[in-house]
């Protein structure tokens, strides 16, 4: 935009905005003026002003129509003044704290008696995804940190392994191991049912990082003595590899919510396949979410860190589930931002206050 637009400018521009969003439609200048306006602003007026708003870029033109539809920018401008408090009267502000008061009451119903990073990060994807029109995303730290419940292995298919791990936090992890050709001979359901009762039995309870550790120090002292030590020193490695620290774990909820977009067979196959492929997304919410703010942060044009997600809103936050995390909303551009945007925040902060032990999860 290469200009201030006038307030007049501004206040056609929000009202293009929100008649986008309610209704998916162009907007044209005798539309316009008729119904947001009562007729008090000429069409020729409006149609005036549009034409400005379109050459400083806020507005675009799909196709043949007579309409103007918002652009990404005149997104950005709506969203910028949606917490403006000075252009609300009192009136205005009363409802809407009336508003976030109730949305907040609603997911603190929602987190009622759940407890547990994995837990809670699943609940966060679920609510966030019912709150929206978008698909509700929420990621954390696969935490090493975490303590060992049980892991239990079973043999797929000559030298691949399922490793499931269970920490007491309640994340579940599984994982395929491929085992090397020069590390022994195969591994037989006893061997493997021997090396999870070694771990369950010598390691439940204990710092899951600190395992490797441990395990590496008595196979060094005891190595002739106990084949079952080896096998299972083995096993966690795999289970565990080096940069496990650094794993991140992604829940998503709603993906259903998309499925009605108005966009192309191909276009929307990409997108489905992007958030199927859920390492994109760590790679999308950690491209935009900076860990040491604590402001929610709305985001366009995501095509430019991800083709598939050309047309799609990004509302996201930083939050504390056990470590770095970040809760977030994924949608359409024609949503209730002031919604989306509130209840981002405020699951956010919420689980930012169980995480640190201000307050208990919300009880049932």
């Amino acid at each position: 935009m290469s200009r201030p637009i006038t307030n007049r400018q501004r206040e056609i521009l929000t009202a293009i905005v929100e008649s986008y969003i309610s209704n998916g439609e162009p907007v044209s200048s005798g539309t316009l003026a008729q119904s947001a306006f009562a007729n008090a602003m000429s069409s020729a007026t409006v149609r005036h002003e549009m034409a400005e708003l379109a050459e400083a870029g806020l507005l675009e033109q799909p196709h043949t129509s007579a309409g103007r539809i918002p652009s990404a920018e005149a997104f950005r401008l709506y969203v910028g003044q949606l917490t403006s408090a000075q252009q609300l009267s009192g009136a205005s502000r009363a409802d809407l704290q009336m508003h976030r008061e109730a949305l907040q009451a609603k997911i603190d119903t929602s987190f009622a008696g759940v407890a547990g990073a994995s837990a809670l990060l699943e609940r966060t994807s679920h609510v966030l995804a019912s709150l929206s029109s978008g698909v509700g995303l929420a990621i954390g730290a696969a935490a090493a940190s975490d303590l060992l419940e049980h892991i239990h292995f079973s043999r797929l298919a000559p030298r691949r392994i399922l490793a499931v791990l269970v920490t007491r936090s309640g994340m579940v992890r599984d994982r395929v191991l491929s085992l090397e050709p020069d590390s022994g001979q195969e591994l037989s359901p006893l061997q493997l049912e021997a090396a999870a009762n070694y771990l369950n039995t010598h390691f439940r309870g204990w710092n899951i990082d600190q395992v490797r550790r441990e395990l590496a120090r008595r196979l060094e002292a005891e190595r002739n003595a106990y084949r079952q030590l080896s096998d299972a020193s083995q096993l966690w490695s795999c289970t565990l590899p080096t940069d496990s620290v650094q794993q991140q774990s992604v829940y998503v909820d709603g993906v259903i919510n998309l499925l009605g977009l108005p966009a192309d067979r191909d276009r929307l196959r990409a997108m489905l396949s992007a958030l199927e492929e859920k390492q994109r997304l760590i790679d999308l919410l950690n491209a935009y979410v900076d860990i040491t703010e604590h402001s929610t942060r709305v985001v366009f044009n995501l095509e430019r860190q991800d083709p598939s997600m050309a047309g799609l809103v990004l509302i996201a936050a930083p939050a504390q589930v056990s470590g770095e995390s970040a809760v977030a909303i994924l949608g359409p551009k024609r949503m209730d931002y002031e919604s989306a945007i509130n209840a981002v925040g405020y699951v956010a902060r919420l689980l930012q206050r169980i995480d640190s032990g201000q307050m208990a999860p919300p009880a049932p």
